[in-house]
């Protein structure tokens, strides 16, 4: 049976951006089932101690552009460290992906094509415009899709997506959890790579 990882992210999030296409590599190398579950960062940060980047130290928040840089080179990406259209309300694409998940098709096509389009072309993702084109171009019909995103339905599901968080121990996008280890941030990646080809027994923190 295949193992299940709990994929935590948002789409306003330039690590889970970074780590999107190292991770989906290591899903399909290993097989594994992904619970997508988009989650507002704000409402993570509140609740669990972290703080939003315009109220953190300065020094982390230089310290924040100097990672940006150096991960950028590492994985060969070409991005904007200050897009224009970030931050953004990320609450309908996050929606979108829930959607996207609900009516039982990969969201991996369209996730792919809007961080691109935060990072890489410096799209509006709060726009419904946009999120439309970018489904088009994943060839998604973006009408229904659209009109799930903004139901109350969805709006639970994301809702839920922050409650189970909370209880998994994530603090950050994006995190993955594979039998309760959580591995958080794309540069814990090469860790949850080890993990799964060793087959070792989960860590715990409770030692």
């Amino acid at each position: 049976m295949a193992r299940t990882v709990d994929y935590y992210f948002s789409l306003a999030s330039p690590w889970a951006y970074i780590g999107h296409g190292p991770f989906m590599d290591i899903v399909a190398r290993h097989g594994l089932k992904v619970n997508y579950k988009p989650v507002f960062l704000g409402q993570v940060f509140a609740e669990t101690g972290g703080l939003p980047l315009p109220k953190r130290h300065p020094a982390r928040q230089k310290y924040r552009f100097v990672e940006l840089q150096r991960w950028r080179e590492k994985r060969g990406l070409n991005f904007h460290l200050r897009p224009k259209f970030w931050p953004f309300d990320v609450n309908l694409v996050d929606r979108f992906v829930i959607a996207i998940v609900a009516a039982g098709l990969d969201p991996d096509a369209f996730l792919r094509r809007a961080f691109a389009a935060v990072w890489e072309k410096e799209r509006n993702l709060a726009d419904e415009g946009v999120v439309a084109a970018i489904a088009r171009d994943a060839d998604l019909d973006p009408t229904p899709l659209l009109l799930e995103a903004k139901g109350d339905a969805t709006e639970a599901l994301y809702e839920q997506n922050f409650k189970d968080a909370v209880a998994a121990d994530v603090f950050g996008s994006p995190s993955y959890v594979v039998d309760g280890e959580i591995f958080w941030g794309q540069d814990r990646l090469e860790l949850l790579d080890d993990m799964l080809t060793s087959g070792r027994a989960v860590y715990s923190p409770l030692v």
